[in-house]
Order: C-alpha cells, then structure tokens, then sequence
C-alpha cells in the first residue's frame, strides 16, 4: 500500500468494506445454500486456474477476459450475498502482473464481489429469480417452473450490465485516484472494451442456470463451460498471433528508424494519415488495417539501401540516385514471405509510382497502380511536407493540402487527394508519431509557422539535393532535397 497515493489507499480500504458489507449477510443472516456456494465458487476458481494455464497452448494474455459463465450463473441462481462470496476465489488468483500485488487481488476480490452484489440485486429487483424457475435457490430443491422465457432474458441482460457497470466504475475511481488519469477519460475508455463481453457472458451464465434448474441438473449446466473455454483459447490464439505480427511490424520499423535517423516516425504517421483516407473511401475495418500496416512499412526497403546514401548530405550522383529507388523493390522482397501482410505488400513495392507514369519503380500508370499505393503515395508525401526536420520545418497543413492537390491528376490520384483533405478538415492532424525534435498537434486550419519544405513531387523521390529547405516544385520535376528524406 505504501507505493499508492493516500487517495488510491482509502478508495481501495472503501471498496474493501463495502464488499465485506455485501457477503455479510450470507455469512451472518439469512439461510445460504452452502453446497451450491461452494460448488460454484470451486468452478468459478477453477476455470481462472484453467485461464491462467490453458493446457491447450500456453498462458491466455492478460486483459482478454475470462469468457466464463460461472459469476453469473451464481447471480442468477443464489441471493445476492451468496453470489458475491462465489466471486471472490477468482479476483484472488486472477492475472496480475503489476505491483503491489497483494493489493491487487484483494482490489480485484472486493470489486468483483461488489459487483457480484449489484447484479443480482439487479436481478431480483426485475423479478428475475421467479422467471428462472421459481422454487428454491440451486442445489437446495426442484425448481417451481420452467424458465419463463423470452422475459427472463431482460432481467438477466440488465444484471450484466449492473455487473459491468460497476466494475467498469471501480476501475476508473481506482486510475483516477492512483494514476490521476480523468475519471471520464479512464470510464468511457473501460466501458467500450468491457460491455459486449460481459453480455456475452451473462447470456451463458443465464443458459448455465437454466441447464442448472432443468431436470438434468448439473451434469447438463457444466457443459456450458466446454464452448466457452474453446471461445476462450481460440480467442487468446488470435490474441497471440496478432501480438505477433505486431512485434514483427514493430522491429522492422525500429530497424528502418535506427538506419536513417532523419526520419524518425515517419513510417507511424503515414501509417497512421493512410487510414485516416482509408476511413474516408469508407474502407472495411480489416482493409483499414491492411492500408496501415502498408504505410508504417512502406520504408521497409531502405534496410537494402548503403546508409551513407541516406545519410548523405550533398546531392546523389544519378548512380546513387538509381540505388535508392530500388528500396521499394527491396520491401517487397523482403516481406514476400509474411503472409499476414496480404495487399500491402503491392503497396510497399508501388508506393512511389504516379498516375501520370513516370514514377518508379515499373512506370505504372492511373488505374495500373494498386489502391493501396495510392492511398499510402499521398500518405507518404504529405507526412514529408508536415514533418519537422534537423534541416527544414514542417509546412503548415493547408500548405501541404494546397500541395497536393495541385500535384493531383499527375502525380497522385485526386481520389485519394481528396479524401485525406476531407479527413483532415473534420478530424485535423494529430500525428501519433513525431521526429525527437519536433511535436506537434495541427488541427484543420492551424499549423506550426514553418518555412518551405519538400513539396509533394520531392517526397516521391528520395535522395535530392543539399541540406537545406526547398521550394515547391513543380510536379514533374523534382528540386533540391536532403538524402533519404520523405520516402
């Protein structure tokens, strides 16, 4: 307790007494079906030992949920009391990997017994136990009736969203009183992960009871538990294969950062202005994701290319010149094999092409170019013309928009032009992602007083010129600019 603030230490000592006020009444008052207690809370204790140590491939992540219906299937079946005491064993041995950790699960046992409370007040208040069945608590006799349904799905519904409610409340008090994150910012942020797991698991809790209540008893209720640990472990492996993919993504810009330290972050903002036009063709999520991923890469070539050459400060030879156009050639091979990578690869390799057919490194022209090229080309440019540098300053926006569309038609597509001033203009620039010796925040009509920087038709071809601020160029024909900069 000594490494919280006093504020997070009395929130915490609250929450503890406000549970030990919630299963007292089982303890000390009225009758409480001890053998259907304690079997729920050894299946509740079990299934987060299961969590924690899949025996079909390795540890589930933390912070994926438990995808079990056994808390909720104990609001439903037992008083409100009871039910909080068979929460407690699985906030005790739940994942925990910050200190301190004693505090952590004795917070994780207060707030899900909490919350444990209020959802089967929840459910009682909406006359939940009668629509269930009737008839005594579980394990303590035959129900009364069969499940009056589709009615007891409303009680059940509104139970786990008590539940989530209150966890969710907890969880922001706690950041905000120990980590002074806004009480909002940390509820709303909660909420939105937290909601449609929860549903899902006060559906099966409510399937588990019923099963429970039927004339099959246990046997039949616990087979609920098998489809919800394989949702469980088919979910923490796509968790892990997507922490994969992004750990390979992430070594492979940290490599390209390391190489060519004069466009550090760059990779991240056209990764993150190319789904920004994404969003605004009205791409799918999936496809979204896919153009990202092609902007943060679309670099990845220039791992091929001599240092020297995107370090150099003086202008390239037409040999030199010729090496580092090769770098999108060398992406592409270098992520042929990454399946995941799907479409961007295309646009790793087409990235500095132009509609007009004069781009490289195959000429391609209008249509002949991948969408996601396109897409990732204006991404890419307008990042070049924003961005700080050691040598130049970052362009206000409604200069580099202005840029851009009057290179459009001929060195980009105006699609695609137009779509990212669309999405800056309702949702400005925020670039995620900045250089060491620049951060910044744009909206859509304000911008750092920056000087000149490499106009779009620069940004397409790296390796130009002295180090120093360059003037706008024309389209077709590229001016002066620093080795390796806007690629």
């Amino acid at each position: 307790m000594r490494a919280l603030p006093p504020g997070a230490r009395g929130y915490i000592l609250c929450a503890v007494l406000a549970a030990l006020a919630c299963v007292a009444p089982a303890l000390t008052g009225s009758p409480t079906p001890w053998g259907a207690v304690g079997l729920l809370a050894l299946l509740s204790l079990g299934c987060e030992l299961v969590r924690l140590w899949p025996p079909l491939g390795g540890r589930v992540p933390e912070g994926i949920g438990a995808f079990f219906p056994v808390v909720p299937a104990a609001v439903f079946l037992l008083p409100p009391a009871a039910a909080a005491l068979v929460a407690l064993p699985g906030g005790l041995v739940g994942t925990v990997v910050q200190r301190p950790v004693a505090v952590r699960r004795v917070w994780h046992c207060a707030q899900q017994s909490i919350a444990a409370w209020a959802a089967g007040q929840t459910f009682g208040l909406l006359r939940g136990p009668s629509a269930l069945g009737g008839g005594p608590s579980a394990g303590s006799g035959p129900p009364a009736a069969v499940a009056d349904f589709p009615y007891v799905m409303l009680p059940a519904a509104a139970s786990a969203v008590a539940f989530c409610l209150v966890l969710t409340a907890l969880d922001s008090g706690v950041l905000a009183t120990a980590e002074r994150r806004p009480a909002a910012v940390a509820w709303r942020g909660l909420l939105t992960l937290s909601l449609v797991p929860h549903c899902v698991h006060g559906l099966a809790g409510l399937m588990m009871a019923v099963m429970w209540r039927s004339p099959y008893g246990l046997p039949a209720a616990l087979l609920v538990l098998l489809p919800m640990y394989i949702s469980c472990w088919v979910f923490a492996q796509y968790h892990r294969e997507r922490a994969a993919h992004q750990a390979t993504i992430r070594a492979l810009v940290q490599a390209v950062d390391i190489k060519d330290r004069y466009t550090r972050g760059h990779s991240e903002r056209v990764g993150q202005a190319s789904a920004m036009i994404a969003r605004e063709l009205g791409m799918t999520e999936d496809r979204m994701e896919v153009v990202r991923i092609a902007g943060i890469l679309h670099d990845v070539g220039k791992l091929g290319v001599p240092t020297r050459l995107l370090r150099k400060d003086g202008p390239l030879t037409p040999q030199e010149r010729r090496i580092i156009e090769l770098h999108p050639e060398y992406g592409h091979e270098m992520v042929r094999g990454i399946g995941f990578l799907g479409e961007a690869r295309a646009a790793i390799l087409h990235h500095h092409e132009r509609v007009d057919g004069t781009g490289y490194p195959y000429g391609l022209t209008g249509e002949q170019i991948p969408v996601l090229a396109r897409v990732v080309a204006v991404a890419d440019a307008f990042d070049a013309m924003t961005s700080t540098r050691s040598y130049s300053r970052a362009r206000p926006v409604p200069t580099a928009l202005a840029e851009l569309e009057r290179c459009a038609g001929a060195q980009f597509d105006p699609v695609m032009v137009r779509a990212l001033t669309g999405a800056i203009g309702r949702h400005g620039w925020h670039p995620v992602v900045t250089s060491d010796e620049d951060l910044q925040v744009i909206g859509p009509s304000a911008a750092p007083g920056g000087g000149g920087g490499a106009g779009p038709a620069l940004s397409a071809l790296p390796g130009q010129g002295p180090r120093q601020a360059a003037p706008a160029a024309p389209a077709d024909a590229p001016g002066p600019r620093r080795a390796g900069d806007g690629t």
